[in-house]
């Protein structure tokens, strides 16, 4: 689903974020992306992304290889895929199914289509029953499950994660991620970036770990 090929990346002002990195995630897999700030981490996701061009080497996202795509043929890339943030962004003037609702109204789905999605991706973050209350309304823990809601609603087919946990206290930090286990079990894949340890070791799987741009382990 997700394929780096000897893929280096350094920024204009001379920065070598990667260098020579390769890894590939099939569909279904959840894996971890860990390292020291400034390791490369949120490069990683940005390239996933198509906001950055790869410099050296080759990245495919769902079988097709990202350079060159043209401006239609990145919209439609970025549709597929769902980024959660360690900030969820949430618009505190809507309410939660409002906010959930944003991708699919930026999409011009119907509203009898939006309305059902929404629903149906309040309940797999198990808030259904908080559709039409304020995000200041909600716990920590729950404006986050809305942030998951959001980058779901369009069904993409991968998720990323950009230290999501970041904020949340290591019980909040385990339901988020056992939440990610179930999109995981129906086939979407997620790479999730995060230096929380002890959330790495309670969840046993696939590690890859940067170090100043390289690719220091795949465990």
């Amino acid at each position: 689903m997700i394929k780096f090929e000897n893929v280096s990346m350094r920024y204009a002002t001379g920065l070598e974020a990667l260098s020579d990195v390769s890894f590939e995630i099939a569909r279904g897999e959840l894996v971890f992306l860990t390292g020291h700030s400034g390791a490369g981490k949120s490069t990683v996701l940005r390239l996933v992304l198509a906001l950055e061009n790869c410099g050296d080497g080759d990245l495919f996202v769902a079988n097709k290889r990202i350079k060159g795509l043209s401006r239609s043929d990145l919209a439609l890339h970025r549709r597929q895929i769902g980024a959660v943030f360690q900030d969820h962004q949430l618009l505190y003037d809507r309410s939660v199914g409002e906010n959930v609702a944003l991708p699919l109204e930026i999409s011009e789905f119907s509203h009898r289509e939006i309305k059902r999605r929404v629903r149906a991706a309040l309940d797999k973050v198990g808030l259904l029953h908080k559709e039409k209350y304020s995000p200041g309304q909600l716990s920590a823990g729950e404006q986050q499950r809305v942030g998951i809601a959001r980058a779901v609603v369009n069904r993409p087919r991968i998720i990323l994660g950009d230290e999501p946990t970041g904020n949340l206290d290591p019980e909040l930090s385990a339901d988020i991620l056992t939440v990610f286990e179930q999109f995981s079990s129906v086939g979407v894949s997620l790479l999730i970036a995060s230096h929380d340890k002890s959330l790495l070791n309670q969840f046993k799987h696939r590690t890859l770990t940067l170090d100043h741009g390289r690719l220091r382990s795949d465990v």
